[in-house]
């Protein structure tokens, strides 16, 4: 399926913007597509990062994929994966929890209110910093599947300047929609201690979801450089097609 792309900045309620990308399937006039706000790693909206947006919205989405450093960098900001590795460190501990969720909130209501999109079928992804942020979407009622990848800082409870204060699994109990995690087993910033303790706390939450571990490490699905695993991210991508569909 062909993809349309635009850029489209969304006001947040406490006067900052977020950039998104916004990747829309070709298809009849009028049609309303479901949607999934796709969280990138620490580098922003880079090339790699696109393409996945892409691939996922010619199999029948709409893609917002925001900034995720909009109140700490200027807009359109892409980050170098070797250049700009301090600075994208830098920018991660100048976020705020608030801040990441002020955004999402504002995303999420921009999705629900846009003609294209059928608001009861929004969903939600992640790679790295993204799959945390993603766990958090995965927490707002109108999210309805959510598919993390690789999610860095959960087991630690630290997200941007919050170390071990995030209450991102704390808040494991409001998830009420499917949700699947995916995992490298050489990823040494999320050991098996890790998965484990993430995944007892999903347990102990109550909530129903689903596990992928792949033998790569971190950032495989990223398709530039050492780590990449074209096989694993296949494998990956279809297990977040599977979720989405399933609801």
């Amino acid at each position: 399926m062909k993809v349309t792309s635009e850029t489209v900045d969304v006001a947040t309620a406490d006067g900052a913007h977020v950039r998104c990308a916004v990747l829309t399937p070709v298809g009849t006039a009028g049609a309303r597509w479901p949607a999934v706000v796709a969280y990138s790693d620490i580098f922003q909206l880079t090339g790699t990062h696109l393409r996945l947006c892409h691939r996922l919205a010619s199999h029948g989405f709409v893609v917002v994929a925001p900034e995720i450093f909009g109140r700490v960098l200027p807009a359109g900001r892409v980050l170098d994966f070797d250049a700009d590795r301090q600075l994208a460190l830098d920018s991660t501990e100048g976020m705020t929890v608030e801040g990441f969720d002020a955004d999402r909130r504002a995303v999420l209501a921009w999705m629900q209110a846009h003609p294209a999109i059928e608001p009861t079928r929004l969903f939600a992804c992640g790679w790295c910093i993204g799959g945390h942020l993603a766990f958090r979407a995965a927490q707002e009622p109108v999210v309805r599947a959510t598919a993390c990848f690789y999610a860095t800082g959960l087991h630690s409870d630290t997200v941007g300047g919050a170390h071990g204060t995030a209450t991102s699994l704390a808040g494991a109990a409001a998830i009420r929609g499917a949700l699947v995690l995916v995992w490298g087993s050489q990823d040494p910033h999320i050991p098996q201690d890790g998965r484990t303790k993430i995944h007892r706390a999903l347990d102990a939450a109550g909530i129903t979801y689903d596990v992928r571990i792949y033998d790569a490490e971190h950032t495989f699905m990223r398709d530039e450089g050492a780590r990449a695993d074209p096989a694993a991210t296949d494998r990956a991508f279809v297990a977040m097609l599977e979720v989405f569909r399933s609801v």
